[in-house]
Formats: C-alpha cells, structure tokens, sequence
C-alpha cells in the first residue's frame, strides 16, 4: 500500500465491532482479503489529546468500577479501553460553535477558509472530528434534527487527514473513518480532506461522448491492464501509458472494472470499503482524473463500474457506526433477512432515504467531480431482489439514481449488469437505464463457440442470440463474448476454452475471432474484455498482468480486432448499417452451420450490410445467399486472411454480384465464391 500519507498516532477504538463477520469471498472476487494496515513511517509526535482525561478518568474508576451491564447491551469494553476513550468532558482546546453548519453537503466540503464536516449518525449521542488541523485534537460537532452531525472548521483544508469520533447510543466511543470520504490513507487509515475544484483539466472540453450506437466499450482492470509482475499493482499512470493503444484499436470507451477504495492493495473491486474515494493502491484522485483528462484528449469516454448491491465486507465504515446495531450492521444496512447477499450480510437499507441519497450521490460524484462518461452498477438482480423476492425499495433506488443522471446529464450512459433477462431495467417505465449487459447473447455465442464438435453448434440458437433486442431497441444490450465474469469463476478466455493447452493455436484463433465478428456486427454496444484483441490466455486473476508480448506475437490478430471495430464505426463510410437499429437473420443452416443476417439504418449503398458466418470446419464453395438488392456486394472483411494469422487458409471470398432473384425471403440473392472454414465474411455496396 503506499505510505503516501502518514497515519497518525491515535488512541484505540472500541471494543465494538467495526466489520461484519464476513461470508466466504465473493466468487467473483475470490482474492479480496481483508487489508492489513499498511505500515508507514511515524508521523512527527503530536500531543495526545486524551492525557489531560486519562488520569481523571483512571481515577474515577478505581473510585467507581461501575459494571459494563449499566452502560448498555453495547459496551462491554474493560476499564483499560474505557479510559482510553474520549469522554464527554473531555476539553477539546477548541470552542465550538452553537449551531451545526449552515452550508450544504455531505462529508468533507471544503470552502474558502475551512471545511464542512457533516456526517449521518441517527442513534449517535455526540460526534467529533479530529486531524492535523486541530493536532489530532476532537472538534464537537452539532447535531442536526436529521439525525446528521455537522460543523464549520476554519482552517481544514484539501490533503488533511481526519477521522470521526462517536459516542454511540449506548454511551461507548469509537474512531470511525467517514463512509463519504474522497479520499483515504488506505481501507484501515484515515481519511483525506479532497478539494475537487483544486485539480486543473487540461482535456475534458475536446470530448464528447459517442452515440450510444457508436460507441464500442473496453473493459478495463487497472490493477492488471500494465503491470509488471512483482510489487504493486497497476495504475492511473501506467494505464495511462497504454491509452494510445486504445485509441488506435478503435476503442472510444473505457468502462473500469470497481476503483473505489477496497480492502487488500490486490482485488476485482467488488469489495468496496469507501464507495466515494478512489482505490489508493491505482493512486491519489488527482491521478484518477488525470487518467479520464487523458483518455478524453484521445476520444476515448470512461464508464465506472459502482457496487450497490453490497458493501465490503471488511473494512466498511459505515458498520455499526453510532452504536446501534438492530442486532446486525447497523444504521446503513437492512437488518433483517434481506441483510443477507452472496458476499456477506452487507446489502444497503434502501428503505432508508439516506442510503438511498447516499448511494445515489456516489453515482453522481463520479459523473460530476471525475468527469466520468457514464456508470455501471454491478448485480442489480441483487439490489431489486433480495433472497430471490422482489424488492420494490431496490427497485425505487435504481430508478432514483437514473432520475437524477437524466436530469443533469442526459447524454451519460448508465449500464446495468443484471443478466436477470428483465426488460423492466432498461425501461423508461422501470429501471430506466440506458443498456445491460445481455446474457441472451454471450452464453448461446459461446456455447456454440466452444461446442467439443461441429454437429453440436445450434445455428437457431446463434440465430436468436443476433437478433434478441429489450424493449425492441439495439442499444439497450451490451454483447460480448469476454467478461471478468465469463473469463474466471471455472471459466477461461475464450482462445483457451477452444483451444485448451493450444491457446495459441488454429482453432483458438479462428473461433475466437468469430465471437469477435458476431461481437462488432450484431445490433447492440459491443464490448471486449481487455486483451482479447491479442489473444490473452487463461483466466482472469488481480494478480496476473496483461502479457503485452502478445500484441507481437499475435500482430495479426490484433489488426483483424481493429479492422473489425473500424467496420462497427462506419470509419470507411461503406458499412452504416452496423450502426443501425435493424436486423433480419435471413439465412439458417443448421446441416452446413452457417449463419447469415442483414444490418441497416435507412437501407442503400453504403449502409445495408450483410454478415456471413461460418461455424463448421469446411470450406464452402459456390454458397448462394439472399441478399438486399443486386449490385456489386465488396467484402469488407475476411478473418480466413492469412494477413491476420500465417495458418488461416487464404480462402478467396471475392466480390458479390446482386441479382434480382428471391432467396432466403430477401428480393435478390448471391454467391459467394469461398467461404473459410470457421470465418466471417461481411459485405456492403459502395456508396
């Protein structure tokens, strides 16, 4: 962890608990364990301000020994810790104001002179700060009939360190980092006073996101995108340094696995301990926004992938943070069955109005503060259900947080990981988001990808999986054949579920690029999991760097990648059909395993477009399909080119002739003089 800041020396916390007893690690996260505490050098020594107390109150209780049954079912802490607490009496060397503050927001606001503290604590007795700019001494803050804590503290300023000190409802203490924290020293230190309006962007004017129907997505990890083995993990600034690659594979969003502050400096994300600071093993949230400036000055938007349906499970600040469990987690958390996820008894109150505006201020701090292009919420199915019920407060969360992103920025894409096949999510009715990833498509492409032998491809199912729309409109899918998900969990990259211990081989290559080609050109955003466009083998794991090697090793691959997304992108403005809203499978050979189908916009030159695909190891000769009109039909793509790998067969798919002679229900048709075996040929007209 970096010991960029220095964790001050403090006295200990109560003996209450500060994280839930956790479940097994989340499947899709399997190596998030809890983070130790990072060991830093020691800070310059300051004044403990609880000496002038302890001696008072080591006194009081040699006089007093009172038994822990009078303080509350909540305090059961030996006398040693109780007097290392603060205590109500405690003198603060600071006077505070009668009134809590009068300023908006929430957290750490930093104004003109000072900062705004504010905090939820409804069952908290008393709620102070401390941090370097009282000397580690607490400041009182004034409660507020919202059952918030706030105050105005002159001289606090951007990069202080901080933490709360509560007094819980049954009268015990305890430090407690704030659950709105910009930035931390890291998941067990303190946090970081952030001045967003300090950082300067250099970029962010030239960029506008893409049409949603242009838009093609990379999934990105930056603890694994560029790293070296050893050490930490990846990144902002190395990140950064592979940009250009991006950029020049045609890919004009980057959608970032969980960056929010998690525990363990090596994770997925999906264990996030403060949801509003950035992850301080990538770097501090300067580095964040330096990464989004520079991806905007190379046209490429980013997406934040947030995690609603749970918190932590280790780590948290917000559990049991005023001293009132409910015989759970406390004020932030459902404390009956619904408490319970696959990732620990974690799940947010959405019932409560302040989780709610809690969680849906996080959304729009990544939009706002880091300039963010749009967002995607992990596993809605667990936030609009719980236990396998329907949650109608889920429901009303996700409807909140769209709301509120449409009301200030309508052209940010908000995306749904769902997979639950519910078109209510992406509704304007329902959920309203924008797109969810669809499971429609990538498990029958995948199946049929992977099947052990030709007989076993189930063309009607690829058929379906092109054409499946929600709510009849393209846009609201996110397809692809790689995930974090699909390529772990027992599961592998596709080059090696095709190809086993030959992930390098013919069969990996042609297949996969299939999945590629059914990726760029079926109706829907397309995404890729970062280094599928050269080949990365295996499975995904937070410690196993991106083998950049093989964008050498694998040139080829990596150009027919980038020839298939300059197509998806209309760049030769021959193949705007890819863009459009329309699609007719038209022709299904199960006996032969081929597929066929029909992209537009307005139709013509130019923009009617049609996708041959080859499932079967046999080369096809003189193959006669329907086609959209006659003309001259001129291939676009081949991935049988031996440009794109030496042991591809080179088959010569020439040019088209359109006659006016019906097939396959299409008013002209066709021949196609090869088809290679395993490959995808597209074609269009000329303009």
């Amino acid at each position: 962890m970096s010991s960029r800041i220095h964790q001050p020396s403090r006295p200990s916390t109560s003996s209450s608990s500060s994280t839930p007893a956790a479940k097994e690690p989340r499947a899709k996260d399997p190596q998030a364990p809890a983070k130790a505490a990072t060991a830093t050098p020691p800070r310059a020594p300051v004044k403990d301000f609880f000496d002038d107390v302890r001696q008072q109150r080591s006194a009081e209780l040699q006089r007093q020994k009172p038994s822990p049954a009078d303080r509350g079912p909540a305090a059961r802490a030996l006398p040693q810790a109780e007097a290392r607490r603060p205590l109500p009496t405690a003198r603060t060397g600071l006077t505070a104001p009668a009134q809590p503050s009068s300023r908006p927001g929430m957290g750490a606001v930093p104004y003109d002179g000072g900062t705004t503290f504010r905090v939820w604590a409804p069952n908290a007795q008393r709620v102070q700060v401390a941090g370097d700019f009282s000397n580690w001494q607490p400041v009182e803050l004034q409660r507020e009939p919202s059952g918030n804590f706030s105050l105005d503290v002159a001289g606090a300023h951007h990069g202080q360190q901080y933490q709360y000190v509560v007094q819980g409802k049954y009268g015990d203490w305890r430090w407690k980092g704030d659950p709105r924290a910009n930035d931390v020293t890291n998941s067990t230190g303190n946090s970081v006073i952030v001045d967003h309006k300090a950082y300067q962007w250099k970029h962010d004017w030239e960029f506008q996101m893409p049409p949603w129907n242009e838009a093609v997505v990379y999934e990105m990890h930056v603890g694994t995108f560029n790293d070296s083995p050893g050490w930490g993990p990846g990144n902002w600034q190395s990140a950064i340094d592979k940009l250009d690659h991006l950029k020049d594979l045609g890919i004009n969003v980057v959608e970032l696995m969980p960056s929010a502050e998690f525990a363990a400096d090596f994770s997925w994300g999906y264990n996030p301990a403060f949801l509003n600071a950035p992850e301080s093993a990538y770097g501090s949230p300067d580095d964040l926004k330096r990464f989004v400036d520079e991806a905007h000055k190379r046209g490429i938007g980013v997406v934040m992938d947030v995690v609603y349906n749970h918190l932590g499970p280790s780590d948290v600040p917000h559990w049991d943070f005023d001293g009132e469990t409910y015989g759970k987690g406390g004020s932030y958390f459902y404390t009956d069955s619904r408490a319970s996820t696959p990732w620990g008894d974690t799940r947010p109150d959405y019932g409560r109005h302040e989780v709610r505006d809690y969680l849906r201020d996080n959304a729009m701090m990544w939009l706002r503060d880091y300039h963010m292009d749009g967002l995607r919420l992990d596993a809605t199915k667990e936030i609009r259900n719980a236990n396998g019920e329907v949650n109608p407060q889920g429901w009303q969360l996700l409807k909140e947080i769209n709301d509120a992103v449409n009301r200030e920025f309508p052209q940010k894409l908000i995306i749904a990981e769902d997979l639950g096949n519910e078109p209510g999510v992406t509704h304007p009715q329902g959920a309203g988001f924008d797109s969810q990833w669809d499971s429609n498509f990538v498990h029958p492409v995948r199946a049929a990808l992977t099947a052990f032998s030709d007989s076993e491809r189930d063309m009607d199912a690829v058929a379906r999986a092109i054409g499946f729309k929600y709510n009849g409109q393209a846009t609201q899918r996110v397809i692809y054949t790689e995930s974090h998900d699909e390529v772990a969990n027992g599961k592998q990259r596709l080059p090696s579920e095709v190809g086993g211990w030959d992930a390098g081989g013919y069969h990996a290559k042609k297949r996969s690029l299939i999945g590629a080609a059914l990726t760029m050109t079926s109706p829907g955003i397309p995404m890729l999991f970062q280094g599928q466009e050269f080949l990365e083998d295996g499975h995904f794991q937070d410690g196993d760097p991106l083998d950049w090697q093989k964008k050498q090793t694998f040139a080829g691959i990596n150009q027919a990648y980038g020839d298939l997304i300059k197509l998806r992108r209309n760049w030769n403005d021959n193949t705007a059909g890819l863009r459009g809203e329309n699609v007719n499978v038209h022709h299904v050979n199960n006996n032969d395993k081929v597929v066929a189908f029909h992209r537009w916009d307005k139709g013509g030159p130019g923009d009617d477009t049609i996708v041959v695909v080859n499932f079967g190891g046999k080369q096809l000769s003189n193959y006669e399909l329907g086609l959209p009109s006659d003309g001259t039909w001129k291939v676009r793509f081949n991935s049988d080119w031996q440009g794109y790998s030496g042991d591809f067969g080179n088959a010569k798919s020439f040019d088209v002739g359109g006659r006016w002679s019906g097939k396959d229900g299409l008013p002209a048709s066709g021949t196609l003089s090869e088809l290679g075996p395993y490959s995808v040929v597209v074609l269009s007209r000329d303009k």
